[in-house]
């Protein structure tokens, strides 16, 4: 399978469970493979025949925005349901990892797997 990677997209969200992290930003990094929708656009040379990355990412951040998640999977889960749904990708892979919260850990996080229908 063909796919587009988007490695380490970083977005400022509320997440959490702790009381703490209820209102402050925490940096959450993500990590694509989003599977193309068909291999027209190796003939064609145009977007139309893939995915467009920066819509992707530009509605990632406005996911992120929208309000407070709880844990990292729901949130990895409405970014792989954005992606199949919005964006008709046959097929996606979605990380996402908290920063920084866990003494001597660089992130924590999940990967997760979908297909479309």
């Amino acid at each position: 399978m063909d796919f587009i990677q988007v490695r380490d997209l970083r977005v400022e969200m509320v997440i959490g469970i702790h009381r703490r992290e209820h209102h402050v930003r925490q940096t959450v990094s993500i990590d694509l493979d989003i599977g193309l929708p068909g291999d027209a656009v190796f003939a064609s040379d145009k977007v139309a025949d893939t995915i467009d990355y920066e819509q992707v990412t530009g509605a990632i951040r406005d996911l992120a925005a929208s309000g407070h998640f709880r844990l990292v999977e729901t949130f990895a889960e409405r970014i792989a349901r954005l992606l199949t749904d919005r964006f008709h990708a046959p097929w996606v892979r979605v990380s996402a990892a908290k920063l920084g919260v866990l003494a001597n850990a660089r992130l924590v996080g999940v990967s997760i797997e979908r297909k479309r229908g």
